[in-house]
């Protein structure tokens, strides 16, 4: 079954009451010890004096720092609401048919800082935290979450679509058979020949990307054929690279 990997948002939608998480519901259990020791570490750092230099967020993000500190009773947001941001436009999750979520709810992966991994009907309370944060008492977060996530992911199967950003690559890099079937999606943008990189238009496109994927209702069992059903829509190309694939979708100006 392919999956689609998404990188979280800074942005998050709470909700004013409603139950608080619940980890007996969230996918990839194995992952709780974890979790919880990730969000108990996050709690102390927020309602201390430095919170704002640790997880280098600025003046003006204190009332989600703080919301930080309540995340055992905060009220929780199914994941497929709560981000949102460019790529999350581009997906609309809310615009999408009965028939495209059921296929999303197991095709979205979400890979978090604060919950290693999350499927759309996963709720968890809105949180700040970026996978580029060293945790005092843990280091770098992607290092904490690479051998949890390395053990919870190693049984997703199929074409692995990877529209993260680098810092949420990080803390995993399929390997083995799984990278056989890891595509990167990249975004460029070519205008008379010349290509450039494009950072705030290619998370548009990555979004689009995933939705083109769920609604195709297809399941493409090779690069080669992802590549092709990418293609109905998009001038892409597709190359080997020295681990997964690399597909890059070319805009034209």
């Amino acid at each position: 079954m392919t999956q689609i990997l998404l990188p979280p948002s800074e942005g998050k939608t709470g909700r004013a009451r409603g139950r608080a998480v619940d980890f007996g519901t969230l996918s990839f259990p194995e992952l709780n010890p974890v979790r919880e020791q990730v969000l108990e570490t996050l709690a102390k750092v927020s309602a201390s004096a430095d919170a704002h230099d640790v997880l280098e967020v600025g003046a003006s993000l204190r009332d989600e720092v703080e919301r930080n500190t309540r995340w055992r009773t905060e009220p929780s947001v199914p994941v497929s609401e709560l981000y949102s941001g460019v790529l999350y436009d581009a997906l609309g999750y809310s615009t999408l048919s009965a028939g495209t979520k059921r296929r999303a709810a197991n095709r979205l992966l979400v890979i978090s800082a604060a919950w290693g991994a999350l499927r759309p009907a996963d709720r968890v309370p809105p949180y700040r935290l970026s996978m580029g944060t060293t945790l005092p008492g843990h280091g770098p977060l992607a290092s904490v979450w690479r051998d949890p996530l390395n053990a919870a992911l190693a049984g997703v199967d199929g074409v692995i679509v990877d529209c993260r950003s680098s810092t949420y690559v990080a803390p995993w890099r399929p390997s083995g058979d799984q990278a056989d079937k890891w595509v990167s999606v990249n975004v460029v943008r070519e205008r008379d020949g010349v290509r450039s990189v494009v950072s705030h238009n290619a998370k548009h496109t990555r979004g689009l990307v995933a939705r083109h994927l769920l609604e195709s209702g297809k399941d493409p069992g090779t690069p080669k054929s992802l590549h092709k059903l990418i293609s109905e829509r998009w001038n892409a190309e597709l190359d080997r690279a020295s681990t997964g694939w690399t597909l890059t979708v070319v805009e034209h100006d």
